[in-house]
Formats: structure tokens, sequence, C-alpha cells
């Protein structure tokens, strides 16, 4: 999670690694990583302003991106890090600030305002550039599971759009959908009509089987199965609005906590969001967990190494939201030379029986830099704005169901020394304890009865600053 400029510490990024085991911090001084439990710094280094610090899993390896305060750490420019063996493995430029880099054992995805650049973490080839509509915040999010590899980020709402007149400036619908992404197959699968209002947050589970979604409202919590984009849970946070900061899965995925710009961090429980007024439901239920294993990757470098290695350093609103069908219900056309979001060809193949997997091309990129001359090529997601297929689709979609799901409160919570600091919550893999990191430089463990909820306990406290930058933080 990128730390708001407005903080006062030096922290300029926090965020747990794929099974919140470890703790990756950047700052204006450069970026540290921690054990959680027992919660401990085992690496650090110092070379100026970090702004992105990505971990795989346990490994050794760790994506950078600067802060942009020297030439040397441009916030476009990339790093992969092998932190056992002190070396850089390899560095990627691109046209823009990169805003977010998420990665798993089988892909790496850097986000940038309107593009999302996917990429074969074995060997850092490009397989392709998702055009986004434009994305300041980097909302988007990627599964840590290599087989069901969804990435997920905010897509104009499919409803048909009254022409523009000629000469107005184009309008820009409100992203209240969410685009889900196959990047092993390299292709948009589902889309899901989630909130009235902008998409705020997304999260996935560990296996790749759930996405759980926040609105800018940060009223009420969804959960949709995936690939099938069925409605699973839905809660309510709270009556009055809030920012969310951040939303994740426990490992079991039975649990999802929630934290706000509130001094409120709450936890819900999946099986209580869970419509149980009708005994079936239509559509098929959610995937079941496959269990998250390592992939068989062949490597010839020390980039192997880094991503099999096991062990760090040494190394809104009550009515039914819908679904379009990716297959039956909607294609975006062909846009020039570019992939569009859905082909056209996999849809009508998921129409007549066949599989959505289809054969889109792969652009592929030298090591070392971004793809200037594709990206050139590829056109605007703006295009589907104009697109008649917009009207089409909304005729397609299926009609909002009249049932009421009143969404579910929260099962536990528990209370920040301080509000308006953005942080972000994880629960332990090994004790029935939450785990929440803020913005101005605090760890927190609170326990939790995972039986009764209610509201947690706090155990322990400690600073992820040093001496010299906590002086400085509060000198301010």
């Amino acid at each position: 999670m990128n730390v708001s400029a407005r903080t006062d510490s030096d922290l300029l990024f926090i965020n747990f690694n794929q099974d919140y085991s470890c703790l990756s911090v950047g700052s204006k001084n450069g970026y540290k990583i921690y054990n959680c439990e027992p919660f401990g710094k085992c690496y650090a280094r110092s070379e100026g302003g970090i702004g992105v610090v990505e971990m795989l899993f346990c490994t050794s390896l760790v994506a950078l991106v600067g802060s942009g305060d020297q030439p040397a750490l441009s916030p476009r420019r990339l790093q992969i890090i092998n932190t056992k063996r002190q070396s850089i493995i390899c560095e990627l430029t691109f046209p823009t600030t990169i805003l977010a880099v998420k990665l798993n054992r089988r892909r790496l995805i850097a986000v940038l305002e309107e593009q999302i650049y996917v990429y074969d973490i074995s060997n850092m080839k490009l397989l392709h550039t998702i055009e986004t509509p434009p994305n300041p915040t980097a909302i988007c999010a990627m599964s840590p599971s290599s087989e069901n590899c969804f990435i997920a980020y905010p897509t104009p709402a499919s409803v048909s759009v009254p022409p523009a007149k000629p000469g107005a400036p184009l309008e820009i619908p409100a992203t209240t959908d969410v685009m889900v992404f196959d990047a092993n197959a390299c292709e948009a699968i589902n889309i899901i009509q989630a909130h009235k209002s902008p998409v705020s947050a997304l999260a996935m589970n560990r296996e790749g089987t759930m996405l759980a979604t926040a609105s800018d409202k940060g009223t009420v919590i969804r959960v949709f199965a995936l690939p099938s984009a069925q409605k699973i849970a839905q809660f309510r946070r709270g009556a009055y609005p809030a920012k969310i900061h951040s939303i994740t899965f426990n490992a079991t995925s039975t649990l999802l906590l929630v934290s706000s710009d509130t001094d409120t961090v709450h936890i819900f429980r999946i099986a209580d969001g869970r419509n149980n007024k009708k005994s079936a439901k239509k559509g098929a239920s959610a995937s079941q967990h496959a269990s998250l294993g390592s992939p068989t990757l062949h490597h010839s470098d020390s980039f192997a190494s880094s991503i099999n290695s096991s062990s760090m350093v040494d190394a809104d609103s009550m009515a039914e939201s819908t679904v379009i069908d990716a297959g039956s219900r909607l294609a975006y056309a062909q846009r020039g030379q570019g992939h569009s979001p859905l082909s056209a060809a996999a849809a009508s193949r998921a129409a007549n029986g066949g599989s959505l997997r289809g054969s889109n091309g792969l652009t592929s990129a030298s090591r070392g830099q971004a793809p200037f001359e594709g990206m050139l090529r590829k056109a605007s997601w703006k295009g589907l704005v104009n697109s008649k297929l917009v009207g089409r689709a909304a005729q397609l979609m299926p009609d909002m169901l009249s049932e009421m799901w009143e969404p579910s409160r929260d099962f536990a919570f528990l209370k920040l020394p301080k509000s308006n600091i953005q942080s972000i919550a994880a629960m332990s893999s090994s004790a029935p304890q939450i785990m929440v990191v803020t913005s101005d430089g605090y760890f927190y463990q609170y326990s939790i009865d995972l039986d009764k909820g209610g509201e947690c306990v706090l155990l322990k406290q400690d600073c992820l600053l040093d001496s010299a930058e906590e002086l400085g933080a509060y000198a301010s």
C-alpha cells in the first residue's frame, strides 16, 4: 500500500507478502523487511527513497520501484532484486510512473495509470498489455495462486452510453464494474457489476477462488466466487461512508478483514454474509479451494533459485448485483492491432459450447525495456465508450433480482489508537491474532476470539521506524 504524502512519517510503502508471514516497508531512506512472527527486522538496505517493495512469498526475490528522489531511483524503473546475493536480476523501464507491482510464482504485473503489463516471472518476458481506464490509485488485485492466476481491475459500467455531441469532451463512465482477467491464458473471462458507485478496493483470497470488492462509499463489502463471478456474500461495514484502505482474506478464506480511515478494523465471517434465506441459488456454487503449490518452472540462472528459495534472507445498497458472462453475454470488438479486453472470437467459442481460452497473440519484449512500440499500436480503452456493443450488452444484461439481501454485520472488530491514518490488516496463519500496520509507522498485534468474536484485545505494539527516522517524523 502506497502511503499518502500527507503523513508525517518517513514511510512511503507498507505491505504484507502473499502469506502474511513477512512485512515489506519502503521509506525515504531505503527499504526493510520484517518477520511477522516473531516480529523482527530481518533485512534492511539504505539507498534513497523506495516507493514500492513487493516480496515473492518468503523468498529472497524482491521487486523495487524508486520514489524519484534521485535519478537512479526513477518511479518509472522496476528492479528485481535478489536480497541474498545482493544482486539486480532484472531492470525494466516504463513510459509512465509504476503505481503498483504484484507477483506470484508464475506472473508479475506492473500497474500504470492506464496500462497493466503482464510478465512471465520465470524469464521476465512480456506476455500481454492490458489497456485500462484511468486508474491513478492502482486499484488492482492479483491472486497469489499460480493455477487460478486471475487479475481484477475496475472497468467502466457496462451500460449504454448516449452518443456524445460533436466537439464535446468524452465523458468517462464511472468504474463501477470489475474485469476479471486470466493471466495464464492472457484473456478476460468475466465482468462483474460490483457496485453502484466507483470501485475503490479489491482483494483475492490465497487460492484465487474469491474476490472481495468495495466502492468509494465504503459501506458495503461484497464477495464473489471466481471464475464464475457468482456473488456469495455481502457485508455492511457501517452506515456512514468511509475510505477503504485494505481488504484481506485469512489463510483459510473464512474471514475477511477490512480497514478504513476510521479507527475501527472490521472482521467479517464469510459464512455469515451468505444469503441463507434460499436453499437453492441460481448458478454454480463457489469454486472448491485449490491447494497452493509451487509450479515447476525451468530456470537457468539465479532468477530460478530466487523464485524457488524457501527462506527469507538468507534469502451499496440492498439490490442484488448482476454478472455479465463474458462468453455468452458480452464481447468487446477487436480494436486495431491491440488486444481487446474480451475477444469476440473467444465469446463466439463460448457461445457454441467451447472454451474461453483463446488464441490471443502474445506480445513479447526484449529483456530490460517496456514495449513502447507495442503500446503505441494498441488502441485505447476509450473506444469502448462509443462502441455500439455496449448498448447491446445492456439489452443482454439479466434483470436485477428483486430479492432483498440484507448485508451482514461484522463478527469481530478492533480499535486502533488513531483514526484518519492509512492501515492494512491481516490475520496470522499460525495463531488467532490480527496484525495491523499503520502509516505512522506502527505494527500492532491483537488477539481474536474465533468462537465468540467481539472486540479484539491489543497484545503488542512495535515501531517500524529507526530512532533517527522516528525523531525526524515527530520533529515535524
